[in-house]
């Protein structure tokens, strides 16, 4: 790549971020959440077709990636790297970061069933603590260590490859949250576990999963996870 490649690319870069109806639109992803369009529409205060138009552009540079989810697409920051170098400019200019609130009610944003695995706040802590203790590595199809398996073996997870075609441990995006929690045969057999354990019970005729007070102490003493 010569100069001017180099040149045009990074004007290019530059370009996409100059317009401030984009840079809301990354601020808001700075967050670290996923969001639809529409939401972000709505946090920015434009028009649909607007919005289209500016995340093509967003996409166009690689700032945001778009990840389909059933009939929704949901769009987030393209990386850490990308993240980093928002976090440097918006500190130089002191921007505050806007906020979407979730409508998801407060118990079913906690902790949920996500057809057979754990969704909600509790479940995207329970992620990311298996990513910081190096037990989950990957990016959308995840692979489990020979440490991560044998703590969750001990703990009565059966973490054996499933039978079928169903993909053992996966990224799936939490619509409450929207960040990942763990999906795949792995997430199924942890929710299991923790049933059968009785560190979350299912509510009747909801999704809804309580945290038991003995739950309460396995997430922190497991998983380094500390509920209110």
């Amino acid at each position: 790549m010569d100069n001017i490649d180099i040149e045009d690319r990074l004007a290019a870069l530059a370009a996409a971020m100059a317009d401030k109806t984009r840079t809301r639109m990354l601020c808001l992803l700075m967050d670290g959440r996923a969001y639809t369009a529409t939401e972000m529409s709505a946090a920015v205060d434009v028009a649909a077709s607007t919005t289209s138009a500016h995340l093509a552009r967003l996409l166009e540079q690689n700032l945001i990636s778009c990840v389909k989810q059933g009939r929704y697409r949901y769009f987030r920051l393209a990386g850490l790297e990308v993240a980093q170098l928002l976090e440097s400019l918006m500190a130089m200019a002191g921007v505050e970061r806007p906020v979407v609130k979730s409508s998801t009610p407060g118990a079913l944003q906690f902790a949920r069933t996500c057809y057979d695995h754990m969704a909600g706040d509790v479940a995207v802590k329970l992620h990311d603590s298996l990513f910081r203790a190096g037990w989950l590595s990957g990016d959308q199809q995840y692979q489990l260590s020979d440490v991560g398996r044998e703590k969750l073996t001990a703990l009565g997870v059966d973490c054996s490859q499933p039978a079928s075609r169903r993909h053992f441990a996966c990224s799936c995006l939490d619509w409450s949250e929207r960040k990942a929690h763990l999906g795949g045969a792995l997430g199924a057999a942890i929710l299991a576990t923790f049933e059968r354990k009785e560190w979350v019970l299912r509510q009747l005729d909801s999704r809804q999963l309580a945290v038991t007070a003995q739950g309460k102490k396995a997430l922190a003493r497991y998983f380094s996870i500390h509920l209110d």
